[in-house]
């Protein structure tokens, strides 16, 4: 099967869903292409029929966003994985829910895969119990069930007072909320956020729903091991400029634990866009500009994928790249120049906000040197393949002259289901640190990311066999 459209926009997120219900509108053909069975993103993700009975919907925004998008025409092509790009360098290869190989083309090709969450690994965190914020941010939101009964939210960033308040509102007990940073201390970086209202409204309100169920916010503290046996029953917190010295254990059946998020590149990559380090979180970035345009002709990153800087930004990238295309269409729906120029200071408005948040919460590139550096030889860094940090490091060291591809090859890190999406954030450090002469800001690769392989996700075999036996594979 191949599907040809105007327009075709990979992931029904915030920004994916803005993009094609302004193109749609507009009269364009839009296919809209996402792994999941319903629309919205992680952000907007619906709830289950039995929580939207009970509680309604956590976010009814992006209910309305799903319904709008629908009511144009958007051919919305849920619970289909795109994990390739076909030899042209241009047509998407995907899965069908059924196992169907699909080819998926168009004029005009808007990536908006999202975000990974930042993880880094520590003795314990292959234990049961032991989940990501955002995983149990979507047990408790969409589905009204907390990972445990009594949990404790960890790593960096905003994102972990809201998981930590729908914890609570799914009946769990919130042991506390450690914070590797500092950044609800009252200090002159934070004076910025006073020209965003709104978001200072949501913060205030996240943490006056902690005080009153008297939830401790611990600022300063990293795990540094997890234990149990069956499942987690224990959490050790220790100071994070010295995460190799405990400072208190706190009983648990339940650990959330996350660092903030990165983007998802892997189709930007496979799709030969220009890929850079940012500075600031060591992230692999698409280099981009306002409206979303990549290196490739045609292309545009959007949302998370393009830098994680929230819903409000990722619908705002969205919406710009619409608006190029609209005019590059020649549209007579397409936006004048007030409408870009409005479009493009809420971006910058909404850049700047990212960058104070940023500079209030630690740097993930200065976290990795930190807690790469401490890692136990013992811990289990690829979870996947059962690789050691030891493992790594002497690959590193030894064999792979502090190159992070080389690294993966010699030690097999990264070269499991998860292709490095779990452990990618921890080896990239442990490599780095081993090399006898780093470079500045990341490894010898050119930029702290294993290289993009195709499929970027596992797929039937079946599958690849049906792609094979198609005519051509032109429909």
């Amino acid at each position: 099967m191949t599907a040809s459209r105007d327009v075709l926009v990979v992931g029904g997120g915030p920004a994916g869903l803005s993009a094609a219900a302004r193109l749609a509108a507009a009269g364009l053909g839009v296919t809209l292409v996402d792994e999941q069975p319903e629309l919205g993103g992680q952000y907007y993700r619906r709830p289950s029929p039995a929580v939207l009975r009970e509680h309604g919907d956590h976010r009814p925004e992006g209910g309305r966003l799903i319904a709008h998008v629908r009511s144009l025409g958007v051919d919305c092509l849920t619970g289909h994985l795109v994990w390739g790009v076909d030899d042209d360098g241009r047509t998407l290869l995907a899965t069908g829910p059924d196992g169907t190989p699909v080819r998926l083309r168009a004029r005009h090709v808007i990536v908006a895969t999202g975000a990974y969450e930042r993880t880094h690994p520590f003795p314990g965190w292959q234990l049961p119990g032991v989940t990501t914020p955002g995983f149990a941010q979507h047990l408790a939101a969409a589905d009204g069930t907390p990972p445990g009964r009594r949990v404790l939210v960890a790593g960096s960033g905003p994102f972990l007072l809201p998981v930590a308040c729908s914890l609570l509102a799914a009946g769990a007990d919130v042991v506390g909320v450690a914070e590797a940073g500092h950044p609800y201390r009252p200090s002159l970086r934070a004076a910025p956020s006073l020209r965003h209202p709104a978001r200072l409204r949501e913060l205030a309100g996240y943490v006056a729903r902690l005080a009153r169920a008297r939830v401790p916010l611990w600022q300063g503290r990293v795990v540094s091991g997890a234990a149990g046996g069956d499942r987690v029953t224990s959490v050790t917190l220790a100071a994070t400029g010295d995460p190799g010295r405990p400072l208190r254990t706190l009983d648990v059946d339940a650990l959330c634990v996350g660092y903030g998020f990165r983007p998802q590149t892997e189709l930007a990559r496979l799709l030969g866009c220009e890929i850079s380090a940012d500075a600031v979180t060591g992230d692999a970035e698409p280099v981009t500009d306002a409206f979303g345009r990549t290196s490739r002709p045609g292309v545009y990153v959007v949302g998370e994928a393009a830098g994680v800087g929230g819903v409000h930004r990722a619908r705002v990238r969205g919406a710009m790249a619409a608006a190029h295309i609209l005019l590059r269409e020649g549209s007579p729906a397409a936006p004048g120049p007030r409408e870009i120029a409005r479009l493009a200071a809420q971006g910058r408005a909404l850049t700047r906000f990212t960058a104070m948040s940023d500079a209030l919460y630690p740097s993930p590139a200065r976290l990795q040197e930190v807690l790469a550096a401490t890692l136990d030889d013992d811990t289990i860094v690829c979870r996947c393949e059962a690789v050691t940090a030891a493992a790594v490091r002497s690959a590193a060291g030894e064999r792979a002259g502090g190159d992070l591809n080389a690294a993966k090859s010699w030690s097999r890190a990264g070269m499991g289901p998860c292709q490095g999406r779990f452990c990618g954030f921890a080896v990239a450090g442990l490599v780095r640190d081993a090399a006898e002469d780093p470079p500045a800001g990341g490894s010898r690769c050119g930029v702290p990311v294993f290289p993009a392989r195709q499929p970027v996700r596992p797929v039937p075999v079946e599958t690849l066999l049906a792609l094979g036996e198609q005519d051509g594979g032109d429909g």
